[in-house]
This record gives structure tokens, sequence and C-alpha cells, in this order.
């Protein structure tokens, strides 16, 4: 069944997300995995995801703690060398469906003020025809809360909808409700997908 609207994963998917790899540049591999042992900044960066204030709640981890307190704000600081490159091919395929009438949505675990602040290096973060963003939600995936919600607020649910995302525990959400799923190993994959689903041909695949 050709599906009637597109969805997308942000991180990893249109923006490579990798903190590891800035801190491994920063500050070498050696302390980043000390780092990380010590404090949970995934976990933090998750309350951020469910809509507590990105910046009180990076400082607020750097001051509780001190051993790390800078390292930890540059979280906040250098959030957006994180949060590079584009993904440039996924980028046009959201473009070229949308020049063929097709809705693209967003389904995105991502803080509000992050997103924002996101959105003034990256442009195409604000043309999404429907925008679902956890830290707006409060809630993020794999919870099938959010995906509920945007079945209500889009109208759409089940193989009408077609998702992908970097993460399997994503995916199989979305795969229980009925969707149509890609788990996102690299563009081209996915644009094969969007091919094979009648919503792209090859040449507007590119």
């Amino acid at each position: 069944m050709k599906p009637k609207a597109v969805i997308f994963d942000i991180g990893n998917v249109l923006i490579e997300w990798q903190p590891e790899r800035f801190y491994d540049a920063v500050i070498g591999e050696p302390r980043r995995r000390e780092m990380f042992d010590a404090v949970d900044l995934h976990g933090m960066n998750e309350r951020v995801d469910r809509g507590e204030h990105f910046t009180r709640t990076v400082y607020a981890q750097a001051e509780a703690t001190p051993d790390w307190r800078d390292e930890i704000r540059m979280w906040h600081d250098r959030w957006i060398e994180m949060a590079t490159p584009v993904i440039a091919h996924s980028v046009r395929l959201m473009k070229a469906l949308q020049s063929k009438g097709v809705p693209v949505f967003s389904l995105t675990n991502f803080g509000v003020e992050s997103y924002d602040f996101a959105a003034t290096h990256y442009p195409f973060l604000r043309e999404f025809d429907r925008d679902f963003i956890s830290g707006h939600m409060r809630v993020t995936k794999p919870d099938p809360d959010i995906y509920a919600q945007l079945e209500q607020t889009s109208g759409l649910s089940g193989s009408d909808l077609i998702f992908t995302d970097d993460r399997a525990d994503n995916i199989a959400v979305a795969q229980v409700r009925g969707w149509q799923t890609h788990l996102f190993e690299g563009p081209q994959g996915w644009a094969a997908k969007l091919i094979d689903s009648g919503l792209l041909t090859e040449g507007e695949a590119q």
C-alpha cells in the first residue's frame, strides 16, 4: 500500500548526532570514556528531550559534578558541534517528497530550546509539514504515546504512514502499530525504500 505521509527521525537520519565522537576529538577517548562512566549524560539529554529546559538542565548537571564541570557544559555550549554534519542525501529525499506533494513529518527526540537552536543552523528543520518534537510533547520514543499523538494529530495511522529511524527499538513500536518502517543505516537504503513504496522514482531519489 502506498503511504500517505512519510515520517523522518532527525538524529542520525537528517543530521549526524555523535556526542562521543565530539568528546573523543576534544578531550580524547580515554577521558571521554571515564566521563561517560561517571556521569549519565545521555540520561541528562533524555530529560531535555522530555521538555526540561536545555540550559538549566545541562548547567545544573555540570555544577553537580564539579570534576567534569567544564566538559559537561560543552554539551550545551558546543552542542551544534555534536549535531553535525547534515546528511545531505536525506535532506534531498525530504525535499523531493514534498515537491511531489507528499506530506513529510518529523518524529524526533529533541529538546525545545535545542531544536530552536538547531533550526538556526539547519533551516530545513522548519520545513516539515508537521513537527512532532518530543520536548513539546513531553514524551520520547519509544514510548507508544508519542506515536499515538502523531496518529491523533495527523488523522493517519497504520500503513498510511512510513517511518524511518536509526534505532531498532523505535522502529519496533511503529511496526506494532502497523506503520510501514525502515531501519535507517544510510540514505541509500532509505532512498531505495521510498522507490519501492512508489513515492519516488530512481531519478527523484538521487
